[in-house]
């Protein structure tokens, strides 16, 4: 495929998506579904829609060098990841601990089960989330009852292929970081994974958003329970192949990288 063709299929894939965005930016507006991808990850729609091929024909072997130790980390957890079990038992109740025990939620939109109900969901589960940036969000009433201490500089030690959170990532702390070295291909197809998951992240959380369309994941119910397992472990094999294509050119950027 020729460049030119490559760079206007980019661009036409991602306007979808870019497009309403930027039209609710100029208009003031929030949506707490589709804005995240681009106001949570630190890279802008511009930047999105830039076609790059990927190395050696975009980046400079200086750019390759300063991010080698960069490249590196990601490598070790992206091999980390795909190497540990995956648990489906989350029931993306990280959502609804970050507004246990408050008045205040994270988003302007009504509770579908009101404090009482959200927090007796809360309480009555086993809360097991391996993802800090999930977790550094917990109130302090919920930060005691997940089982496990996800840090910010352990991430290889607890990440695990089967959270939403950690695929989610392979776009917005992965695939960005190693633009423009490899192909916005790739970046594409860990953005439009991440989107998907982002909408049953919202649809299973303690949020009402029948307003905007979206038909609730209802986890304190068994039905519920099946519903966002099912989808969890399509997102999973969805997932894999992307992630082993990342790790792939890590490996061809570290080769690259190494002093002749």
């Amino acid at each position: 495929m020729e460049t030119t063709t490559r760079e206007a299929s980019h661009r036409a894939r991602l306007a979808p998506y870019v497009e309403p965005h930027l039209a609710r930016r100029r208009d003031g507006l929030k949506h707490p579904v589709h804005d995240f991808l681009f106001t949570y990850y630190s890279f802008s729609p511009a930047k999105l829609t830039t076609w790059q091929p990927g190395w050696p024909d975009s980046g400079t072997p200086e750019q390759l060098t300063r991010l080698r130790p960069l490249i590196r980390g990601i490598r070790t957890l992206l091999v980390a990841t795909m190497s540990r079990p995956a648990h489906t038992g989350c029931f993306g109740l990280h959502e609804w601990a970050m507004v246990h025990g408050t008045d205040s939620t994270r988003h302007d939109w009504p509770l579908r089960l009101g404090g009482v109900g959200t927090d007796e969901v809360v309480e009555s589960h086993r809360i097991a989330c391996s993802h800090f940036d999930a977790y550094r969000f917990f109130t302090p009433t919920a930060v005691g009852l997940n089982t496990l201490s996800p840090g910010r500089d352990d991430r290889a030690a607890y990440e695990q292929p089967g959270c939403l959170h950690a695929t989610m990532d392979l776009y917005g702390k992965v695939a960005v970081r190693l633009v423009p070295m490899i192909p916005s291909e790739l970046v594409a197809d860990a953005f439009e994974l991440a989107w998907d998951i982002r909408i049953l992240d919202m649809r299973a959380s303690p949020y009402d958003l029948s307003d905007l369309g979206y038909s609730p994941v209802k986890i304190e119910t068994p039905e519920g329970k099946r519903e966002y397992v099912d989808a969890q472990r399509a997102f999973m094999e969805r997932g894999a192949p992307i992630r082993q294509r990342l790790i792939s050119e890590c490996e061809r950027l570290l080769a690259a990288a190494e002093p002749e």
